[in-house]
């Protein structure tokens, strides 16, 4: 490696236009040197492609929509960096994010991956359901700091060859492949969870969408942990799962005051104030933070979030019984990266960002 490694910033996207230029003009103002930015968008229908293109970035695109550990792949295979940083086309790193990430990587050779964290306001305050998702996400990462397994692919940096060691990320996986990547990852190397890091994020804004992306999520990670045989250390810990499992069993408890009158309310209540307290810190941080109109809201938005994730566990429990192709879903076929849609051509970006640099 160099003495002032080259970085590549990988942005796979796919229709997130309206964040991916607050995206690209975080990176571009960026303290550190020499950089180059690639966007690998994933055949996008919005205006993705002409925004890419107006920044002066490299631009590379799949021929179809392929998922984003696909475009991940892609834009590792096109780099030209001695550290790889993977970014979010929804997310916006502070100034210095790419600096602390390196500094973070040459201070531990031991280090196969620096991830970063998100504040805790939203880069757009659409709703209070994506206020309540922010903050949740800012101090669930907060309160997991240092050595974990769970690869944080909105904010990672990696060495190229380390990624080159571990392979990509497996094509086959549209959600969960960090979690895949930073369990396969972590039997080689620390992956280091960073307060320095740190970048705002355009989080889910309709309550329907955020409670099908963490249903579907929790579905397709049983496979995976239930053949590893261990959950993933960082902010998915045994309290906070207890408390999701509490929440969803308040539900049929209500059906007990119907049994036996109004002292059946006891259970159910007493399973919410369990979901609760199992994740107290979290609540405390809502209420401190933003006061206890906005702490009664993110509850109700935290009840509904336990829910589905542990409807999502169920089903994947259920599904890994009787499906055997489910079983299979983290076995890793050797795959070819693939190649470029015609029109992808490497664009203007590249040389202006690596000249007079290397």
């Amino acid at each position: 490696m160099s003495t002032v490694p080259l970085v590549s910033v990988i942005v796979p996207n796919f229709n997130y236009n309206r964040s991916l230029g607050e995206c690209l003009r975080a990176l571009k103002a960026q303290t550190y040197r020499p950089i180059e930015i690639i966007v690998v968008d994933d055949a996008s229908t919005d205006d993705s492609l002409r925004t890419a293109r107006e920044a002066g970035v490299t631009v590379l695109s799949t021929a179809v929509n392929s998922g984003v550990a696909v475009a991940r792949n892609l834009g590792a295979a096109h780099a030209a960096g001695d550290i790889l940083i993977f970014v979010d086309s929804d997310v916006a790193v502070l100034p210095d994010a790419v600096a602390q990430a390196v500094d973070l990587l040459e201070s531990d050779p031991g280090i196969g991956a620096a991830c970063g964290v998100y504040e805790d306001t939203p880069m757009f305050t659409d709703s209070l359901v994506e206020e309540c998702r922010c903050l949740q996400a800012c101090y669930w990462r907060m309160s997991s700091l240092g050595s974990v397994s769970f690869l944080f692919t909105a904010i990672c940096a990696m060495r190229a060859e380390v990624f080159a060691e571990i392979g990509p990320f497996n094509p086959r996986l549209r959600q969960t492949e960090e979690v895949d990547y930073g369990q396969r990852l972590s039997q080689r190397y620390k992956i280091e969870l960073s307060p320095d890091i740190r970048g705002r994020h355009d989080d889910d804004d309709h309550l329907l969408a955020l409670l099908h992306k963490l249903y579907r999520r929790a579905r397709l990670r049983v496979p995976l942990y239930v053949r590893r045989r261990r959950f993933a250390r960082g902010f998915e810990t045994a309290n906070r799962s207890l408390a999701s499992l509490a929440a969803l069993a308040a539900i049929p408890a209500v059906a007990l005051m119907l049994v036996i009158g109004p002292v059946g309310a006891v259970v159910p209540v007493a399973l919410l104030a369990s979901s609760v307290l199992l994740d107290a810190g979290t609540y405390v941080y809502a209420l401190r933070r933003k006061g206890f109109r906005f702490a009664l809201a993110f509850a109700a938005v935290a009840f509904t979030e336990n829910v589905a994730i542990t409807a999502g566990v169920l089903t994947g429990v259920a599904q890994w019984l009787i499906s055997p192709a489910f079983r299979a879903l983290y076995e890793r076929p050797n795959e070819p990266v693939p190649a470029l849609s015609p029109d992808a051509v490497p664009l203007s970006g590249m040389l202006p960002s690596l000249e007079g640099q290397r």
